[in-house]
């Protein structure tokens, strides 16, 4: 896994400034610590931050092509890229090296901008063609991989983070007060948006070609650069609602199972194609067990298993850690967590994700990463996407019970239903329920119902910016974004496809994967892969009727019924405990309430300027009283602390922060081609 990063003149030549590319892939050096390339023109520059894990002697970055026209920045990984250079091979191509990179530069030769659809992986690549001075860019079909974007004066930016666009000068990294509005609703910006003032992400299963000043037949949707022509190449496919609520009979689930166990252990070990050691996560539920345990059962590979601890008990699930390390035998490291280590490491979180968040659960992530790279390990399965994939959250759960509910909305019976999900709420009184999982009932087509409940508690939290931020919000600006992209067939699909749609879209692309995985994983130099995220299993899975995905209320049973056999009982039929850590109680201690009393002072909110400064110090009251009880008001407190870390990282600290991180001169290697010897270096 790598950081990328270039510039592209739209008029006229390219003037780098001095010391820029030095500064720019530097501050990507977390990404790719191994090696550092760049290579330009008179209108592209490319840059490289490597972390070699394919073909170690000759993958480095940027490649040519054989003849010196196509120049390529990759940042991930293509895991068929085997079979794809024996059948490039046999269709003319040459290959200069055995990595996936140079695969990338090839079928782009054959198949143009569809050669994405021929990769399974996870990336995000920028193309340049010298002869039509144009630019390819994509990124994967989940979004595991990121790409940003920014268009400055006239020249188009982008990288694998949107620090690197703060080496450029007069670039001014400042955040949206209107996107943190979003994040404080949808839990992520509602892509293309990102939390930077002039800054967008090219969403997930997208390419794009950006050709100069050459006009755009269909702008793309705003806020991308007008410069870029947009396609969608893939998206999340479900089977029709009717189709979708047909139960298959015990025969019919028997053969669902097995295909889902053959592609999930195909899933599983083609991830393990690497020049490096492979390892995997261990959490001790269900998802990361079933593809350590299918790697353990059908390869010969000793595996090398990493888990995060806690010290309080009511996170910390070590014994099922334990549990599935003696069923395996697997060699097992494993770091002890408590609130220390997560405020003492949060500002550093902060700067890697890059977004305000609602929970400190990735600071523990964090920590793992570090314990892999201190281990010596770049590379690590992890279980993120089944859950979106097998309808393992309870929202999809809720989604089939409040649609059940809106058929007789004045049932006192139905909405108890909801206490098999949440056994707690049997002690609510009977107007709670109704009040929080009741809006909707009665627009049960609404494209957005399964979300209504969760974005309106999350939303509570827009109350602690100042009114001008929460203008496109009540717009409804977001929600036109949302609703803009669904496809088509959208409408015909039963609820709980929806839901998952929604899901994938949002949650998943924006936040689990980005703050909780690329940026943990990166963070430290290490690359994490995602079985439950291989799009042919996916695709096969989401084709398979709801009632086998989320038999009545029974969670993941069709991943369960495909792994039974390589599982103890125990991890089995343990319930679901999703991963959490803790929270607001994290800063009680010596190093918490410093991070805080520096952060949430009244000079630092008011040097901010997007926040009502009476609700944040009546919040920073009750947290120093102990009284934040809530989810909503721990969540209120941890988006308005990670927040206040951003802007400073964004802001005060910025420069200094990339002087430090700024290449020396015998660091970066220029690239050249065969071809052209006389190129400008």
């Amino acid at each position: 896994m790598c950081g990328i990063c270039g510039a592209v003149s739209l008029d006229g030549t390219l003037e780098l400034p001095g010391n820029l590319p030095e500064r720019m892939i530097g501050s990507l050096r977390h990404r790719g610590p191994d090696e550092f390339g760049a290579w330009r023109d008179d209108s592209c520059f490319l840059g490289h931050a490597r972390l070699s894990i394919i073909d170690l002697a000759s993958g480095q970055q940027p490649l040519a092509s054989d003849d010196g026209r196509h120049w390529l920045v990759f940042n991930g990984e293509i895991f068929n890229y085997p079979e794809l250079t024996a059948e490039l091979t046999a269709l003319g191509h040459r290959f200069r090296t055995k990595c996936d990179t140079e695969v990338i530069v090839n079928a782009y030769r054959q198949w143009g901008e569809r050669c994405v659809e021929h990769f399974n992986g996870q990336f995000a690549f920028a193309l340049w063609d010298r002869t039509e001075r144009s630019l390819f860019l994509a990124r994967d079909r989940f979004g595991i991989r990121p790409l940003y974007l920014a268009r400055h004066g006239n020249v188009l930016l982008f990288a694998s983070e949107m620090k690197a666009f703060g080496a450029w000068p007069g670039f001014e990294t400042r955040l949206d007060p209107s996107r943190l509005a979003e994040v404080f609703t949808y839990w992520a910006n509602v892509a293309p948006a990102a939390p930077l003032a002039g800054v967008s992400q090219l969403p997930p299963g997208r390419t794009a070609f950006c050709r100069g000043k050459e006009a755009v037949a269909s702008p793309p949707p705003a806020p991308l650069p007008d410069c870029l022509e947009v396609k969608r190449y893939w998206a999340p496919q479900f089977l029709t609602a009717r189709e979708d609520a047909q139960h298959p009979d015990a025969p019919t689930l028997k053969r669902l199972a097995g295909e889902v166990r053959e592609r999930l252990e195909a899933a599983s070990v083609i991830r393990l194609r690497a020049d490096v050691p492979v390892g995997a996560y261990l959490s001790g539920g269900l998802d990361s067990s079933a593809t350590a345990a299918l790697i353990h059962s059908c390869t010969d590979n000793k595996l090398r298993t990493f888990s995060v601890g806690f010290t309080d008990r009511d996170f910390d699930e070590s014994q099922w850690q334990r549990a599935m390390v003696a069923h395996i035998g697997t060699d097992h490291s494993t770091i002890e967590i408590d609130g220390a280590d997560i405020a003492g490491r949060f500002a550093e979180v902060v700067w890697h994700t890059e977004t305000p968040i609602l929970r400190t659960a990735p600071a523990p992530l964090h920590a793992l990463s570090r314990l892999v790279r201190d281990n010596q390990w770049k590379v690590v399965l992890t279980g993120e996407g089944a859950d979106e994939v097998f309808c393992g959250y309870n929202i999809f759960r809720e989604t089939k019970v409040r649609r059940f509910w809106s058929r007789q909305p004045d049932s006192p019976h139905r909405p108890l239903l909801l206490t098999r999900l949440y056994p707690y709420l049997a002690q609510s009184p009977p107007q709670f329920l109704q009040r929080f999982y009741g809006q909707g009932l009665d627009r049960p087509d609404d494209p957005l119902f399964s979300h209504r409940p969760r974005w309106q508690n999350t939303g509570m939290m827009t109350t602690f910016l100042e009114p001008a931020a929460l203008a496109p919000l009540e717009a409804g600006e977001p929600e036109a974004r949302l609703l803009a992209d669904l496809p088509a067939e959208f409408a015909e699909w039963g609820p709980v496809a929806r839901a998952q749609y929604v899901e994938m879209t949002t949650f998943l692309a924006g936040y689990l994967l980005s703050s909780q995985g690329d940026r943990m994983l990166m963070g430290n130099s290490v690359e994490g892969r995602f079985p439950f995220l291989d799009h042919e299993l996916a695709d096969a899975v989401l084709a398979m009727p709801a009632a086998a995905r989320l038999p009545l209320l029974k969670e993941k049973e069709l991943l369960k019924d495909a792994v039974a056999d390589l599982l103890p009982p125990a991890i089995l039929q343990r319930p679901k405990q999703p991963y959490r850590a803790p929270d607001s109680a994290a800063f009680a201690t010596e190093i918490g309430q410093a991070v805080v009393a520096d952060a949430l002072g009244p000079e630092a909110l008011d040097a901010a300027g997007f926040w009502r400064p009476e609700r944040v110090a009546s919040l920073r009251r009750k947290w120093e009283a102990g009284k934040l009880t809530s989810a909503r008001e721990n969540m209120a407190f941890i988006g308005v602390l990670s927040t206040q870390l951003l802007a400073r990282g964004f802001g005060s600290d910025l420069a200094a922060r990339l002087d430090k991180d700024t290449l020396a001169p015998d660091e970066l290697v220029w690239r050249h081609s065969h071809d052209n010897p006389s190129e400008r270096t």
